[in-house]
């Protein structure tokens, strides 16, 4: 058995934050808060066993529950469906909220006030009018200035929503803005909770890498993310509805009516719901295609049948504890118990092959010394990323660019999508104009097991933030996981190579042939020079 060292990570920026790219801003702002005396405003203190809830035992004659027995085969463990396709993965998340009969447990790192946010928080209020108890918790990073959009939510009856590690005030103010009045509380609110979870009357689930935003569902009119989830039904939702449990009654968690207030009383807040998530606020969701690149149609038309097509396995689930990252820095010592622990940890039990796609690829010089361990094992490995022309994040691309001639120079293969050919994939269902970022965090081990969740492969995610996910064991999700994962690579990325001489090439095939750069692909003079200038002042410590 391989033994994988507590040190063990691969070191990369998490998007959320972005507080790499946008230092001077901030630092700015902070410098003008610290003037102005910051933010001494404490957290109130909670009985905590007056507030704590559980979750509902499934109930078998639901009719939810009635479906998932009539589609499980005798002695299965668990199913999934894998959904690469937004528009599927939404309508799938809005079938379950119409189906729920007994409660929506529901889990979010971004839940946007945007067409797509407004109309599954819809779905989810019409729930909780029918008598379904609904617990919403999302992560107070992307909250600012929505406080009454959530407020109106939580107004309903038998629905209560709450945040975890909220900011103590400039609610009114965006990301920056609230980091810097929060610089007396930096160590704290740094550290954020990037899970997403979907369980539905203790019997399903959605897990995976979308957060609840038009972008991750290809809505956006500007930038949209290549992602997948996953639904799960059987063995692994008891312990996905015990994770939530642990987040929802932590010491991190706080209702959202106790950290922000509304001018609004509450008949104005319901008013003023029903009026931002109607259709005259709200777009609908575009008509879906009938089939995604797996060949599955829509889940809900599987429901209407009675009968899922799944694919069955067996395997595991694991989250990070929601007080994990009040106890470690970037960079700092991996625990046992983290969600990169125990990928890592099967990572290195790898044989013959491991494929890994994180939109954060930027391993420090532990990780290529973990990856290059695996290639003098006769390990093949690949790894699909964003180019510095497709990342939403330019800074963090300079770390993984240190390592690439050493990564390449090892045998491992790099991928890296490209925002242009993105475009011309048909089969990724029209982007458009639109720019394609990868999002999607997925590994494949021997073409046997495989982790769907939210982890990227970066210290954050190991040290910091707080992550979901699930290791799966069955070969067919392998296959179908390494499908999406080769259309990605192969249709809308560029193969990076070592060129003769020195430097790198890029490499792909379009109509009219072979395709090889010399430069990075997609990225203006302006982008590459940014980044050229950040270099010297980003070491690997800080991404």
């Amino acid at each position: 058995m391989t033994t994988l060292s507590r040190q063990t990570s691969l070191s990369g920026p998490h998007p959320a934050s972005a507080w790499v790219a946008r230092w001077l801003l901030w630092l700015s702002l902070a410098l003008a808060a610290a003037a102005l005396g910051g933010c001494a405003t404490a957290l109130p203190k909670l009985d905590r066993d007056a507030i704590a809830s559980e979750a509902i035992e499934a109930r078998a004659d639901s009719g939810l529950a009635k479906i998932i027995a009539a589609s499980t085969p005798a002695g299965a463990r668990s199913g999934f469906r894998l959904m690469p396709l937004g528009s599927f993965s939404l309508d799938t998340r809005l079938d379950l909220a119409k189906r729920a009969q007994v409660s929506l447990d529901v889990q979010y790192y971004h839940f946007e006030n945007d067409d797509v946010g407004r109309t599954l928080m819809r779905a989810l209020r019409d729930a909780a009018v029918r008598g379904v108890r609904v617990r919403l918790l999302i992560d107070d990073l992307y909250t600012g200035g929505n406080d009454d959009f959530y407020l109106a939510f939580a107004a309903h009856p038998n629905v209560e929503v709450r945040v975890f590690n909220p900011f103590c005030c400039a609610r009114g103010m965006g990301q920056a803005g609230r980091f810097a009045a929060a610089i007396g509380d930096w160590g704290r609110v740094n550290h954020r909770m990037h899970n997403k979870l979907f369980v539905v009357d203790g019997v399903a689930a959605v897990i995976g890498g979308r957060n609840i935003a038009n972008e991750y569902f290809l809505r956006s009119e500007t930038d949209n993310f290549i992602d997948l989830d996953a639904f799960v039904v059987g063995q692994m939702i008891e312990p996905l509805a015990a994770l939530f449990d642990r987040y929802w009654n932590s010491d991190p968690v706080f209702p959202y009516a106790v950290v922000a207030k509304s001018a609004l009383d509450k008949s104005a807040l319901l008013d003023y719901f029903e009026r931002i998530t109607g259709p005259a606020n709200t777009a609908p969701p575009p008509p879906m295609p009938p089939n995604d690149i797996l060949g599955y149609g829509p889940l809900s038309d599987d429901m209407n049948d009675g009968q899922l097509g799944l694919v069955w396995g067996d395997g595991y689930v694991f989250a990070d504890h929601p007080d994990k990252p009040f106890e470690g820095e970037v960079g700092g010592e991996l625990q046992e118990t983290s969600v990169t622990f125990n990928v890592l940890e099967a990572m290195g039990k790898a044989k013959t092959e491991l494929v890994a796609s994180s939109p954060y690829f930027v391993p420090g010089a532990r990780g290529l010394e973990f990856l290059q361990s695996l290639r003098g094992k006769g390990v093949r490995i690949s790894v699909l990323t964003n180019s510095l022309g497709a990342t939403d994040e330019p800074v963090v691309h300079l770390g993984y660019s240190r390592y690439r001639e050493a990564m390449l120079g090892s045998g491992i293969e790099l991928y890296e999508l490209s925002s242009q050919r993105v475009k011309k994939n048909k089969r990724l269902f029209h982007f458009g104009e639109n720019l394609g970022r990868l999002h999607a965090k997925l590994v494949v081990i021997d073409r046997r097991q495989s982790f769907v969740g939210s982890m990227n492969l970066d210290p954050r995610s190991a040290t910091i933030n707080t992550e979901i996910g699930a290791m799966i064991d069955s070969p067919l999700l392998a296959k179908e996981l390494l499908r999406v994962i080769d259309l990605d690579r192969l249709q809308s990325a560029y193969r990076v190579r070592l060129r003769e001489g020195g430097g790198l090439q890029w490499l792909s095939v379009d109509e009219d042939g072979d395709v090889v750069l010399d430069s990075e692909p997609d990225a203006s003079l302006w982008l590459r020079f940014k980044t050229w200038v950040l270099s010297p002042l980003v070491p690997d410590e800080l991404l």
